[in-house]
């Protein structure tokens, strides 16, 4: 499996044990990310006692595996959002991130947490002249939503564009060590962090429930900031698609800072630098779906293409979630709910959207919510996104159909080559088996525990992955990635 740079470099204090026990706090959060983390302590400055649960360690998830950039200008965002839902829309989002990022900072200084936060400008570049119109446009959109953008022809990359946007003082950091500091300043006042406790239900009463694979926490009210929300309620999963993005570091040795920068349109190709190293990230595509071609060797070309690599260090890969609005939800769970909210859907721009998030949920839980949360609610119908909404939902159906119908690949364990998976059928039974170097077959249903959609095999990060919601499975069957909570029935392969 790929690690990557930020939590191979991440200085951590020791792990914290599971839930033993059960545990009563006013507010638990599910999700010990930069949402998660954000939001609970936000509600302890407020009063409250807080627990936050996460499956691994806190940053381990997409916090852990992203760019590393908190940024109000994202790409063609503004216009984007302009387009699908209006000025209002886009306007309220530049706000809420633009704070973010001064949040960010502030934490980080009233915190007191080490984790290589620098202010760095943030560009959207246009490769080529075909470039240049969304180039205007989202400058337009930005400078409407209230972003004090600037055109820029050079943008400060060592490279030829044909121009850019420009955002200055945006952050870069260690989102490890930042998610780290977050959650030591939650341990006292009543507050706990449980890292290796996994959430597998809520019941919902007074007060609520939440069953973890540690104990029972009851909680007054549950914020569900898993990324993917975890739990079956609520339709979400059909309003949501999940991509998986890939990353590269490239150590170049001592060279001038790069911008946060990202390109317009497809091949994407993020960037920042990172000590002697240049981190280049792209190479999208929906999850449980083809990559189309090998994503790391492209992003590696892209790199030695235009700086001197030395040594390519890390490789790793993130999975977002995008609403079929291209809008974040936040807010209440189901509608007119009390006890039950979630944060969700941040487009690839979880550090800032996760941020602005906690916020907007940390008002609503003292009850002081603004009316910048309206366009956030999780409730809300978009009609301009009709369409959208159904291309996703008929592709859904189309995986979770044809899939059943697909013979399989070998007959047995010994024609899976080494280091490879492939799917044995037997009769109407599929068999997912991965051979590990040594020989070992690895055998699972092929079924995910979710919704029961059939996973294909991602050879890149050598897991089972779902393409109907994004769920993402280890060889032996370990949950990697949600909605799914429960691992993989394991089998025994036929030879």
């Amino acid at each position: 499996m790929s690690r990557s740079l930020w939590w191979d470099t991440a200085r951590l204090p020791a792990r914290v044990p599971p839930v033993a026990a059960a545990g009563d706090f006013d507010v638990a959060v599910l999700g010990g990310g930069i949402t998660g983390l954000t939001t609970a302590l936000l509600l302890r400055r407020a009063g409250a006692r807080v627990a936050v649960v996460e499956a691994g360690r806190v940053g381990s998830g997409a916090t852990g595996s992203s760019t590393a950039k908190v940024t109000a200008l994202q790409a063609t965002m503004c216009s984007t959002i302009r387009s699908q839902r209006g000025p209002e829309a886009a306007a309220a989002y530049a706000a809420v991130c633009a704070d973010a990022v001064e949040r960010v900072a502030a934490l980080a200084a009233e915190e007191r947490i080490e984790c290589a936060l620098r202010r760095r400008p943030a560009c959207t570049y246009a490769a080529d002249a075909a470039e240049t119109e969304a180039i205007d446009a989202e400058a337009a959109a930005a400078r409407e939503a209230g972003l004090p953008v600037e055109l820029d022809r050079a943008a400060g990359l060592p490279f030829p564009v044909a121009g850019a946007v420009r955002l200055a003082d945006q952050i870069e950091f260690q989102p490890v060590e930042y998610a780290a500091g977050l959650a030591s300043a939650l341990r006292d006042d009543g507050c706990a962090v449980f890292e290796d406790t996994r959430a597998l239900d809520v019941r919902q009463g007074a007060p609520c429930e939440v069953v973890t694979t540690g104990g029972t926490v009851r909680a007054e009210r549950v914020v569900v900031a898993t990324h993917y929300p975890v739990l079956d309620r609520g339709l979400y999963f059909p309003r949501l698609e999940a991509e998986r993005s890939y990353c590269v570091a490239a150590r170049v040795g001592p060279h001038e800072p790069l911008p946060l920068a990202i390109n317009v349109r497809a091949p994407k190709r993020s960037l920042r630098s990172a000590g002697e190293a240049v981190v280049v990230c792209g190479e999208s595509h929906p999850t449980g779906s083809p990559a189309g071609r090998p994503p790391y060797a492209a992003l590696e070309e892209f790199a030695r293409r235009h700086w001197p690599v030395e040594e390519i260090t890390h490789r790793w890969s993130a999975q977002d979630p995008t609403a079929y609005d291209r809008f974040p939800m936040v807010g209440p769970y189901l509608p007119g709910s009390t006890r039950l909210f979630v944060a969700t859907g941040f487009m690839k721009w979880g550090l800032c959207g996760g941020t602005a998030a906690a916020a907007l949920l940390a008002d609503r839980l003292t009850g002081t919510p603004g009316p910048e949360a309206e366009p956030f609610d999780p409730g809300r119908v978009s009609p301009r996104s009709a369409g959208r909404l159904a291309k996703m939902n008929a592709g859904v159906g189309v995986a979770f159909v044809g899939d059943r119908l697909t013979a399989g690949e070998v007959g047995s364990v010994e024609q899976v080559p080494l280091g490879a998976a492939r799917v044995v059928r037997a009769g109407t039974d599929l068999t997912g088996v991965y051979r590990d170097e040594d020989g070992c077959a690895h055998a699972v249903s092929l079924r995910c525990t979710h919704l029961g959609c059939l996973l294909r095999f991602n050879d890149d990060e050598r897991s089972w992955d779902c393409p109907c919601h994004g769920s993402r499975f280890d060889v032996d069957g370990t949950v990697l990635e949600g909605p799914a909570v429960r691992p993989l029935p394991r089998k025994e392969p036929e030879r």
